[in-house]
């Protein structure tokens, strides 16, 4: 995955920074279960975006009320969804609930189902 100083000029201000950290919780939790590899890869990239466990406390104790976060960049939209895919494998499994809500996302960013399929094809590859 990218490195901070991508991550940097992709999210360049704390609010971009928690919408993208509330996107990856949505799907993280999508199957009603939070594993191992799914809590580790979240505290990277909260770690990679600088986030403490203050700022990113209110997305975690509101989960039933969370709903993504549709960024208006590109670089911002395409990056995120790599990280949703990302996020969707670190279990080994792709659940349905976790793929529909990847997809979902896919559709509000304007991308179709083909790119979320290109995505998960090369992680899968990898």
């Amino acid at each position: 995955m990218a490195g901070n100083k991508t991550f940097d000029s992709v999210f360049d201000t704390k609010e971009k920074k928690l919408a993208f950290f509330q996107n990856l919780i949505i799907v993280a939790v999508a199957d009603r279960h939070l594993d191992k590899q799914e809590s580790d890869f979240l505290l990277d990239i909260g770690d990679q975006l600088g986030l403490s466990e203050e700022e990113t406390r209110p997305i975690t104790e509101n989960l039933p009320s969370l709903t993504f976060v549709v960024p208006e960049e590109g670089l911002q939209k395409s990056t995120e969804l790599q990280a949703l895919v990302m996020m969707m494998v670190q279990d080994g499994r792709i659940e349905e609930r976790e793929y529909n809500l990847c997809l979902e996302y896919t559709r509000r960013i304007g991308f179709g189902k083909g790119i979320l399929d290109d995505f998960i094809d090369q992680w899968r590859k990898q």
